[in-house]
């Protein structure tokens, strides 16, 4: 279930993304709060007349998350604790709607290195990205998460640029992402996240200096944000790719 759940993310055919995900939330006992949080977030993507038809209730569903979080051998998973912060916007009495977070956890789980091999399923996911971009960017009162959402979208956004080969506009968009750093509020991983990205847009153009420069940024300048190990692992691959040797982390 969870395999098909991505295909039909990838194909943007989000009903049928949502019944896989329905599945797992009732079948499945790996991770609770990640299956919610990927129902609620495949919801999001769809329009309000579509998400009436499942007869569910999208800030319902992330209000649920937190309490399904578990702990193994007294830890958290890290992907569970990302999830539970981000359903937080839905806490309150005014829920502040998520941005793309259907998109934002296929990144988080490396899913767009592999949509990014279809041109016409990443050219698809480049249209969503931008009419969100104009939306958030017209509204007359922006939140507190503004700056985080912008971010957010710059990155998705400059990955689906650097697979339609496009190099120099996915650049653009992951040096906006690091010049905000000082603006960002809640969604710190961004950054890091970010600079190792454009590590890898480096790599592809064969510019090995400056490609170990960002990606060696990525690991040691950046401490304590969501998925940190996570983006370790990355980075290990990466400069061993570039056939560095990683120096062990201070």
């Amino acid at each position: 279930y969870w395999e098909l759940m991505w295909c039909y993310s990838f194909q943007q055919n989000w009903l049928q993304a949502y019944r896989y995900a329905d599945m797992l939330c009732k079948e499945s006992r790996w991770s609770k709060a990640i299956y919610m949080f990927q129902k609620a977030a495949i919801l999001c993507m769809l329009p309000d007349d579509d998400v009436k038809t499942t007869g569910e209730s999208i800030v319902a569903l992330f209000r649920q998350v937190e309490g399904l979080k578990q702990r193994i051998a007294g830890k958290s998973i890290p992907t569970e604790k990302f999830a539970v912060r981000k359903a937080r916007r839905y806490a309150g009495s005014q829920p502040v709607k998520l941005v793309v977070p259907a998109l934002e956890m296929m990144y988080v789980w490396n899913g767009f290195s592999i949509v990014g091999k279809r041109t016409d399923l990443t050219e698809n996911l480049l249209v969503t990205i931008e009419k969100e971009e104009t939306t958030l960017k017209n509204e007359p009162n922006h939140n507190e998460y503004y700056m985080d959402d912008i971010c957010l979208l710059q990155l998705l956004k400059g990955l689906c640029l650097k697979h339609l080969g496009r190099l120099l506009q996915a650049e653009l968009c992951f040096n906006q992402v690091i010049q905000s750093e000082k603006q960002l509020k809640y969604d710190n991983y961004l950054v890091p996240y970010t600079m190792y990205e454009l590590g890898l847009l480096y790599q592809e153009q064969d510019e090995r200096e400056k490609a170990i420069r960002f990606i060696e940024a990525a690991k040691n300048n950046y401490k304590e944000y969501s998925m940190e190990s996570r983006l370790h692992f990355r980075i290990h691959a990466a400069l061993n790719s570039l056939k560095v040797t990683p120096a062990p982390t201070p």
